[in-house]
């Protein structure tokens, strides 16, 4: 690595621990923005020359913010109980206008994020939220201290797009786990120092799966197709499955908090608990990708897109990014129960993507 990459990465750190510290955060857009850029930068293939500018949609920004705002629109629940109004507030004034027009949504039974893109109340609620980005967000986030530092990107405000800097969208690769930690728990924090949240979140310490968390329920509805696709047998060790079987996030929940169609497999649950929160070792990479993008793709992207995103290029990218930040830690590698394989730093697993033709 060179001097002048090391100096940049610890510039980035630095600079996100400040633009949290210093930064004015009196509603949660920001953490949502800081969240999505992140999210964007792994989900986006590599080009030849990792260092090089980004370019990022005001449109892909919005679909990733309005995604991550999608969860928090629902009434705040302690196990069974829910009372109508429990919306929690992520604004110390008015409540966020993201979350009322979510929770409209929400009441309107669309169920999910791709429903939602299908509905006739998509274009009104874009509109809006690129409203709400273009007049706050987009260009409060990196005034720190009063004073703008666009260490990120450029404050360009007459395009549809911002262009991170030169190296960052290589930091938020490599630092994707810190950035997400430290954007949520600043969050999180936030939403429990607004006074009007403290009759709804009580002494209750389930927060932070209830904003971020899985819905196994959704999750299941993979399971049919998979198995189909796997002829019955787990993804993992190759046997029949039975009936403790679980759908599994290939790239696991804690690394990536997204759902994509094609990041699913079936298996065994003991399977599934023995990996755990480990990348799956080499040969189950390759098999994902002969099983996932190679062969299935088409089947995942028709069945699977009326609840998830079923995009083929971005999981991709987020696999390889994955065995990538692996591969620079010196990751173990789950292979079976008790049985791990570490990646040899000196010889990095190369990107996966490669040209196919897709139908």
């Amino acid at each position: 690595m060179m001097e002048n990459d090391s100096a940049r990465q610890l510039d980035f750190i630095s600079y996100i621990q400040r633009l949290l510290v210093e930064g004015d955060f009196s509603a949660t857009y920001k953490y949502a923005l800081l969240h999505a850029l992140a999210d964007i930068c792994i989900e986006k293939p590599l080009n030849d020359n990792p260092n090089a500018p980004l370019e990022i949609s005001f449109s892909e920004i919005v679909e990733k913010f309005i995604a991550l705002y999608w969860q928090h629109a629902v009434p705040f629940t302690v196990g069974s109980q829910q009372q109508a109004g429990d919306l929690l507030k992520q604004n110390t004034g008015k409540q966020a206008k993201i979350i009322t027009e979510l929770h409209e949504c929400h009441n309107s039974n669309i169920s999910n994020i791709n429903q939602l893109k299908r509905s006739t109340r998509w274009p009104a609620l874009y509109r809006e939220t690129l409203k709400t980005l273009r007049e706050g967000p987009l260009w409060r986030l990196q005034i720190l201290a009063k004073t703008e530092q666009c260490f990120l990107y450029p404050h360009q405000k007459n395009t549809d797009s911002i262009v991170l800097n030169e190296g960052i969208a290589f930091c938020f690769r490599r630092f994707y786990d810190l950035v997400v930690h430290l954007s949520r728990n600043a969050w999180l924090n936030k939403i429990q120092s607004i006074p009007a949240n403290s009759s709804v979140l009580g002494a209750q310490t389930q927060l932070n799966n209830f904003l971020f968390g899985v819905d196994r329920q959704a999750i299941t509805k993979a399971r049919p197709l998979l198995e189909e696709i796997q002829q019955g047998n787990c993804f993992y060790c190759q046997k029949k499955l039975n009936c403790q079987t679980d759908v599994d996030h290939f790239i696991p929940f804690a690394k990536y908090a997204n759902d994509l169609g094609h990041n699913f497999v079936v298996a065994h649950s003991t399977c599934n608990n023995s990996k755990r929160d480990y990348l799956g070792a080499i040969m189950y990479r390759d098999r994902w990708y002969e099983q996932n993008i190679i062969q299935h793709h088409g089947s995942i992207t028709t069945e699977l897109s009326e609840y998830f995103n079923c995009d083929a290029v971005r999981s991709e990218a987020v696999t390889s990014w994955a065995y990538q930040v692996a591969a620079n830690n010196g990751a173990q590698l789950w292979v079976g129960k008790g049985e791990f394989e570490i990646i040899n730093t000196c010889e990095k697993p190369k990107e996966i993507t490669r040209n196919f033709h897709r139908t």
